[in-house]
């Protein structure tokens, strides 16, 4: 490895500045001992190196890490944003974050195991997939928080978004706009899906159109809203919109549906969920239902930091109300006006529910 690829050590400023590895130490810790002269020409040779601390080594050598290990789908555009938010409320905290991926060749079991060997303090769990058994033996260990996923046991506290009041929003601002044949792209298995599909049923109901609730297996990925698409291209009659399990899944519907003629919003409206930067590009510009990244990221940091200094909580279970967010693949229906309300009204703040 050459000098200019290799990552800058204590000894590589001690040499650059004529000092000491332990003055060296000194100044960049900030600690007294250094005088202004000698703190000057360390922090320039420091700066000349491009040297950064270890923040990650400084934390291990204490003896509370400050630690929070984060566990995360690498094929849900969602997680990502949740991390940014993370990131910043642990900041906020006075913690630092261990990242471990789930991946298809890496499964959560694995990637939940890489963290407990980062010696992390709490876990925060996004969307885990393992059962509610499993995640409460694994918070018998440190305190566990689960995201974006329901988990009835009086060991994990759960920080989520009101899935079923989604899926309401959805059909209600569809309703508005003068659909009736609604049909439904589903989740299966994925954490969240089961609560869709049910917002997406009673919703259905609520409006008077049981006789138009129709369901068609999805799942997470494109490949899965593209099968899902071709599907629907053979019912008859075709409907005239879909709620989407989530974003990305809504992309491979959008795609199918545009490669066979049809116009979004035109000849179908199409609504997502999640509002992640996949629903926000321009060229998509998808209708779809917002998840509260930054008040669910605060939600769970907060509360394994809560968990970690022993404050009282009460509430188990934090469910963050979504909205409803219209961009371009929806419009009104076949032969009819809209009658000017796109979605029913949501307060946007959490609620606590046991």
């Amino acid at each position: 490895m050459t000098e200019r690829a290799r990552r800058p050590t204590l000894a590589d400023v001690a040499a650059r500045a004529g000092v000491s590895v332990a003055l060296v130490s000194i100044v960049i810790r900030g600690a007294p001992g250094a005088s202004a002269a000698s703190r000057q020409r360390v922090l320039q040779a420091a700066d000349e190196l491009g040297y950064r601390p270890d923040t990650r080594a400084r934390l291990l050598r204490r003896s509370r890490s400050r630690l929070l290990g984060v566990a995360f789908g690498v094929h849900h555009a969602f997680h990502g944003d949740l991390v940014t938010g993370l990131y910043t409320a642990a900041d906020r905290a006075g913690y630092e974050l261990a990242l471990s991926a789930v991946t298809p060749q890496r499964d959560e079991g694995r990637a939940v195991a890489s963290l407990m060997q980062d010696r992390c303090e709490a876990l925060v769990l996004l969307g885990p997939h393992a059962p509610t058994a499993q995640l409460a033996e694994l918070a018998g260990r440190l305190p566990v928080v689960v995201v974006a996923r329901a988990a009835r046991h009086r060991a994990l506290d759960v920080v989520r978004t009101a899935d079923g009041l989604g899926l309401h929003q959805a059909v209600d601002h569809l309703v508005a706009l003068g659909h009736r044949r609604i049909t439904h792209v589903d989740g299966g298995r994925a954490p969240g899906a089961a609560d869709r599909r049910r917002g997406y049923r009673d919703a259905m109901l609520r409006h008077g159109l049981d006789a138009e609730i129709r369901l068609l297996p999805g799942g997470l990925a494109e490949e899965d809203g593209a099968a899902a698409a071709r599907a629907l291209l053979d019912l008859d009659p075709r409907p005239s919109a879909v709620t989407v399990f989530n974003d990305r899944c809504a992309l491979g519907v959008l795609d199918v549906l545009q490669r066979a003629g049809l116009a979004v919003p035109g000849d179908v409206s199409v609504v997502g969920y999640d509002d992640s930067r996949l629903a926000r590009l321009s060229h998509v510009n998808l209708t779809t239902i917002a998840q509260d990244t930054e008040q669910i990221t605060t939600l769970a940091v907060t509360r394994a930091v809560d968990r970690l200094d022993g404050t009282p909580v009460t509430e188990r279970e934090l469910i963050v109300a979504p909205r409803l967010v219209v961009r371009a693949t929806t419009a009104p229906g076949p032969g009819r006006q809209p009658d000017g309300v796109v979605g029913a009204e949501v307060r946007d703040v959490s609620r606590t529910a046991r």
